[in-house]
């Protein structure tokens, strides 16, 4: 997006820092919109269905969008010059030939993304899966083929780059996972989970206390570890006490989804402001921006986006609903008010008893021999 967007932003004279914000918290988003590979991970630790997952992640990701547009609304009403509208001498392409454009670029992305959302059940409307996360991964490398070759793009390199990308994923999450299930074996050999349960579960305030300590602490902890390293080590601690404390662990697996988007936009390892910072020097070396981009303007740009996923996580734990309106419903069933009615025509045959071959005796005393049950 930065590749793309920020030379044009920098032509046309929008602020620096605004520009830089708004590309690095649009890339950070990505971890809370389905399909993301932030709620597999979490939904494996936490031992919730994926798609139910991905169904509760809808909420919080259509508020997250409309807080940035809402804010870029009031940038754009208090301080003008910070977006300035680009003029239609620049465009190249109007009317039907844009929206053509537009669309063709659009729909087969799109289409790709919701077979493998609906094959999940990942969509608000879905009753059920048909398919695994596994399955589902398969069908959408494999149309990712497809569109390259319908692109024309499909070849033996990027092949290979896809290959080389999953492998190194594939090995550090490996490497995470090994490394976390050791320290989770010792510390379950020391009855650590029961200090920590001890510990969160004794919180006052009980499950506002709970979420809003957690929340605190995984934010900060955030600044150190990475969303995997969070997952596999850190969840496996919180999840028991969550469930104990009566927590939605499909909610409480968004909550954290949401909050742990600020790993990816404060220092010192904000991700996303690191490759921003690599891929503007290129851009500045090859002469596609017209000024060098400082640090400080990434850095700084980043704060008023931080605030607002942030200001999401409020929304989240005040109104559970953003996430649990489109999650299926449980099926409870009230024994207190069961009501059996029996049918009102006494002319009507009675069903035949069902003999059990096993007992065909019933609850009755089964004779000892058959000779005793002669007359």
């Amino acid at each position: 997006m930065a590749m793309i967007s920020l030379p044009i932003m920098m032509r046309y004279g929008y602020n620096m820092r605004y520009s830089t914000g708004v590309l690095a918290a649009s890339g950070t988003i990505t971890q809370l919109v389905p399909p993301s590979l932030v709620l597999i991970v979490m939904a494996d630790q936490l031992g919730t269905d994926v798609g139910q997952m991905y169904k509760g992640a809808w909420g919080p990701s259509v508020l997250q969008v409309l807080i940035f547009a809402g804010y870029t609304f009031l940038v754009s009403r208090i301080k003008p010059e910070y977006v300035p509208g680009i003029p239609a001498s620049a465009r190249t392409l109007h009317g039907w030939a844009l929206w053509g454009k537009c669309l063709r670029g659009i729909i087969p992305s799109a289409i790709l993304i919701f077979a493998v959302l609906g094959s999940m059940g990942g969509l608000p409307f879905m009753d059920h899966a048909i398919a695994t996360p596994t399955e589902a991964g398969a069908m959408g490398a494999a149309g990712a083929l497809v569109l390259a070759a319908i692109h024309r793009r499909l070849n033996w390199a990027l092949l290979r780059d896809a290959m080389e990308g999953t492998m190194r994923l594939t090995a550090m999450v490996i490497f995470i996972l090994i490394g976390s299930r050791v320290f989770s074996l010792v510390f379950q050999g020391v009855d650590g989970a029961k200090w920590v349960e001890h510990l969160l579960s004794g919180l006052p305030g009980g499950q506002l206390g709970f979420l809003i300590t957690v929340n605190v602490f995984v934010f900060f902890l955030a600044f150190f570890l990475d969303f995997f390293e969070i997952a596999f080590i850190i969840l496996p601690l919180l999840g028991p006490v969550a469930a104990k404390l009566g927590i939605d662990m499909v909610w409480f697996g968004v909550l954290l989804c949401v909050n742990m988007q600020t790993s990816f936009m404060h220092p010192p390892f904000g991700f996303a402001l690191f490759y921003l910072r690599g891929i503007a020097d290129t851009l500045f070396k090859n002469g596609a921006l017209p000024q060098k981009v400082d640090s400080n303007d990434i850095y700084l740009g980043a704060i008023p986006w931080v605030g607002m996923q942030l200001l999401l996580v409020a929304i989240v734990i005040v109104f559970p609903q953003t996430v649990t309106v489109f999650l299926d419903k449980a099926v409870v069933v009230d024994v207190e008010n069961v009501q059996l009615e029996m049918p009102t025509d006494n002319n009507a045959p009675m069903p035949e008893p069902e003999m059990n071959m096993e007992n065909p005796f019933g609850n009755q005393d089964k004779p000892a021999s058959t000779d005793a049950a002669k007359p």
